[in-house]
């Protein structure tokens, strides 16, 4: 049974949100502000998380700058309806997904399986050995998807589920071109729709986490108007 933090000032929401996702067989824990949140999470961290942006005593971005100092699993942020500004700054900060407010709870809860489902697919050592779950390396790149690791001229880079699927996707295949609509297709399901902005966003923090490890990486090619490549060096 998973766990799922759900953390929102909005009682109404904390109640019928958490009451779905028991009925959906997960376990929940519930927050009405950051700071509780956080400390929780450093007792023990769920499965994964939902967010929302604004709340008292520390908000959902400064919640989610804390925890990706410690963990990579999965976050989902709950966003106002008209604030595209919070999706972009929270995908760039590192979260994996974004739902509308009003949302429907139908849609959060095959958001949040479909997170959990690329989670296992790239942590669980139960899987057979395939392209995907195999060691690679590409020039200075070495990625482990059994073991969730990336490493960088032997550096480690702690990369979010979704960041990972896409940077394993566009370095499978040296110099070929990734189109948005292809990585949307790697990194959610097709039930999942996604934007433009979306993908773009996560490839801009993947390379500045990328970066971390070494101030010219420059292995991810934009190509304007049509997509992504990676070059091998």
């Amino acid at each position: 049974m998973s766990r799922i933090a759900l953390v929102d000032d909005d009682r109404n929401i904390l109640t019928s949100v958490s009451m779905t996702l028991e009925a959906e067989g997960f376990e929940v824990e519930t927050y009405n502000d950051g700071q509780s949140a956080l400390d929780a999470f450093n007792r023990r961290l769920p499965d994964m998380a939902v967010l929302d942006i604004k709340m008292p005593r520390m908000d959902g971005m400064d919640l989610l700058q804390r925890l990706r100092q410690k963990s990579a699993m999965p976050v989902i942020f709950l966003t106002s309806k008209d604030d595209e500004i919070d999706e972009v700054l929270g995908l760039r900060m590192g979260a994996d997904d974004y739902v509308k407010k009003p949302f429907s709870q139908r849609l959060l809860v095959e958001r949040i399986r479909a997170l959990l489902r690329r989670q296992e697919a790239i942590t669980t050592e139960e899987v057979a050995v395939t392209e995907e779950t195999k060691v690679m390396e590409r020039g200075n790149l070495r990625m482990d998807p059994l073991r969730h690791a990336v490493a960088w001229k032997g550096n480690e880079v702690s990369l979010t589920v979704t960041e990972f699927l896409l940077l394993q996707a566009l370095a499978q295949r040296p110099g070929f071109v990734k189109s948005r609509d292809q990585l949307m297709d790697v990194a959610y399901d097709d039930q999942v729709y996604v934007d433009d902005r979306t993908i773009d966003s996560h490839i801009k923090r993947l390379r500045k986490k990328m970066r971390t490890a070494d101030d010219d990486f420059s292995a991810i090619e934009t190509l304007y108007g049509i997509g992504y490549r990676y070059n091998e060096e």
